[in-house]
Parts: structure tokens; sequence; C-alpha cells
């Protein structure tokens, strides 16, 4: 197993300390705040192991402070609801004695219903768009640096955009972005896992495409960009370690903040997940 994702896995695997009480830690890698993705996988792990027997089928949370990669990150789960079909848990995250994230998880009993989906959007496969050595030899040279130091160092999570030529110039596009995702290595067979995984990589990329018709992205240094809530909800079984198309699209921008929707389909064209997140982008005030 690569030793990135195994290095997620070990995250997520997070220490109980008490009932309903979890610890997690954060990858020293020199980040100033923890990403926010690895807080939803870490609070998503720590309500499962509250749960038997029922999959996790939506998610909505909101981030309240950065996150210290520092120091341990506290998980209180608070089991509100076990019916006869939902089951209900709230977490908290805590740092330095404040809540730093709050969850809703529910869970739902397999049971048969009505069945539709969006269809997916026809764009090039994995394997038709460039890899791990044309990004680095062609496609880096021109990107900006935080985004090259990112696809320089191993990763858990492997992207490929369809739309990549939009970090080398300052064209107004249109608010869709796809891009492909899977873990850099197999997961483990175990369902819980390959959704915690999904949930970590949900936070990708998404955000950014809020700036897309202004010619910008959260990489610029005049962008300041945070994850403020973020909500996610499971369709179908899937596998995180083999390619999903995460299709996303911003419909609005207002105020310094920005709304971001995604669909997430596996190869086959099934609809997996779908996202929807809002958060800060704010351009920088410069000084005269």
């Amino acid at each position: 197993m690569a030793s990135a994702v195994r290095s997620l896995l070990d995250i997520l695997d997070l220490e109980p300390l008490e009932v309903n009480l979890f610890r997690g830690r954060s990858p020293q890698v020199g980040w100033q705040r923890v990403f926010g993705g690895q807080v939803i996988g870490q609070a998503l792990v720590a309500a499962t192991r509250t749960v038997e027997g029922r999959p996790v089928h939506s998610l909505h949370a909101y981030f309240l402070l950065p996150g210290d990669p520092k120091v341990p990150i506290i998980y209180q789960v608070e089991r509100i609801r076990d019916g006869k079909s939902f089951t209900t848990r709230m977490v908290k995250a805590i740092q330095h004695g404040e809540a730093i994230f709050s969850m809703s998880v529910s869970y739902h009993r397999e049971e048969s219903g009505f069945s539709h989906q969006a269809e997916m959007p026809k764009v090039p496969p994995p394997e038709e768009l460039p890899g791990e050595q044309e990004i680095r030899e062609r496609v880096l040279p021109m990107m900006p640096d935080p985004v090259r130091r990112y696809y320089e160092r191993e990763r858990p999570i492997e992207l490929r955009p369809v739309e990549f030529a939009r970090y080398t110039s300052r064209e107004h596009r249109d608010p869709r972005f796809h891009v492909w995702i899977r873990a850099t290595a197999p997961l483990p067979d175990d369902p819980a896992i390959h959704q915690c995984v999904l949930a970590y990589a949900s936070d990708m990329t998404l955000l950014d495409s809020t700036l897309i018709p202004h010619g910008r992205t959260v990489f610029d240094k005049s962008i300041q960009a945070a994850s403020l809530d973020h909500a996610l909800w499971f369709h179908r079984p899937f596998r995180a370690d083999e390619w999903l198309l995460y299709a996303q699209d911003a419909p609005n921008a207002e105020g310094a903040l920005g709304l971001a929707r995604g669909l997430i389909f596996a190869r086959d064209g099934t609809l997996v997940a779908s996202v929807a997140q809002e958060g800060l982008i704010r351009a920088r005030r410069t000084e005269s």
C-alpha cells in the first residue's frame, strides 16, 4: 500500500478515549491549518463507530474555527436518535477547549424504493488526461507555486482535472469543473472506509470552482478562501480506490461567499454521491 494512503488510513483510525469520545491527529506536513476534508472524514469515523448495521446516507457540517495541526482533535459524539429506519448522530470537534467544527450525520437502514438519477457528464476518461508523469513534466511548470507543491508531494488522492488549463490563465470561464479522483492505492473492502475516504476527498477543489467565472483560484495570494459549511449525501455503493468523476458547478457568489455543488459518478455512470458547500472567497485588501 502506498505510504500516503497508509498515512490517510492511520489518520482516520481514531483513538477511542471513552464512550462517545475519540482523539484524532493531523499529518505533520507544515500546513498552517488542518485540511477541512480531514476533519469531515475523522468526524464521520467517530460517528460511524457508534452505529451498527446501518450505512450513512448524509452529513451536514459547519467549520467554526481553523484547526491547529500541531495538537490532537477531540471528537465528541452525541447519540441523538436510534429509530426504526434512521439513526442520527451529532459530532463536535474540539481543540484548545473550543469547538472548531460540528456535524450532524444520518444513517438509514437499507430498503427498496423509487430510483432515478442525473446523467453523467460526457468528459474524457482519466486515461486520456495528463497522468502523474505528464503533469509533472508538461503542466506543473505552468501552474502556481501552491498547486505545483501539492502535485509534487506524495498524496493519498490522485486528481486528474479535465479543465486543468484554468490554472494556467486568468480567463473567465463557465463555472463548471470536472475532475477524476481516486485513492492512490487499494483500500480495505469495508464500505465505511470508502465512505470516509470520499468524505475526505469531497472537500478538494469544490470551493475553487466558485472562482472560475472570475478567472481566479483559491491558490491566488490575493484570495482568502475557507470552507464554511459542507453537505454530503451518499446514494449508492462505490469504491474510493476506483476512478470517480467529481462534476462541480458554482451557481452563486455574492458578498464574499461562494456556493458550489458537486455530483460524484462511478465510471459506469452510476451517481454515488452529491455534495454542496458554501465558503469564504474574499479578496484580500492591499495596503496602500
